[in-house]
């Protein structure tokens, strides 16, 4: 029998990070954040004081990427750089722009294929990005579109980064997720879309807890049909 695999794609801040770590709970499976894994290869773009947005420098840098996922007791997806785990530093305002742009490279984004899909082969996965169900897993199970307004997104991360202690002003950080939105849409590379096949889902004004309710919904109906 093989594996299930569920693709949770959207926008910055949808709020996909939290509600697949929460779905992969509640159905046993294993979370698979993609973000992180580009947030890492953002990082080692700035520690190495590399151009994120230079296609050849780049992919030099691929060539040195030392990067690892392990799976803890805390039952959280740590990312290991060389052996550091910068599972924290990863989260930090100033990598998401880096992000951004080493994954909009497409050499990054076949570089990193390969380690998504392998993780798909073993076990049942619940895996979160932009391109998932259109590109990394194009056949899974079931898929879903998460999304909500620019503004309701800003208020999350604004709500997000000042429980991490690293408050930022709404107005500058719905600015960036607007930038973002438009990048992320607009790459060559995978753009950010909806999977024809994929459950749209609006948390507009959505609790959490609604939210989650939704989605299971909706994951659930899926994978029964």
């Amino acid at each position: 029998m093989g594996f299930i695999s569920v693709a949770v794609d959207g926008p910055s801040g949808a709020g996909k990070s939290t509600m697949a770590k929460r779905l992969a709970e509640a159905l046993g499976y294993v979370y698979v954040d993609t973000g992180a894994i580009y947030r890492t290869l953002g990082l080692l773009a700035r520690r190495s004081g590399t151009d994120p947005e230079d296609a050849q420098a780049v992919s030099e840098l691929l060539k040195r990427a030392d990067i690892q996922l392990r799976y803890e007791a805390d039952g959280l997806q740590h990312m290991l750089l060389s052996g550091e785990d910068v599972t924290a530093e990863i989260r930090l305002p100033e990598i998401s722009q880096y992000a951004s742009a080493v994954s909009a490279q497409p050499a990054v984004r076949a570089f990193l294929l390969d380690m998504q899909r392998d993780m798909a082969k073993h076990f049942n996965v619940i895996m979160d990005g932009r391109d998932i169900g259109t590109v990394v897993l194009p056949d899974a199970q079931a898929k879903i579109f998460l999304t909500a307004t620019p503004e309701d997104r800003a208020s999350r991360r604004c709500a997000e980064l000042e429980d991490r202690g690293t408050p930022q002003d709404y107005e500058t950080v719905l600015a960036e997720i607007v930038e973002r939105d438009r990048k992320d849409s607009t790459r060559a590379a995978a753009p950010l879309r909806r999977a024809e096949d994929a459950v749209l889902v609006d948390t507009t004004g959505k609790s959490l807890d609604e939210s989650f309710a939704i989605l299971l919904d909706a994951i659930r109906r899926k994978l029964k049909a």
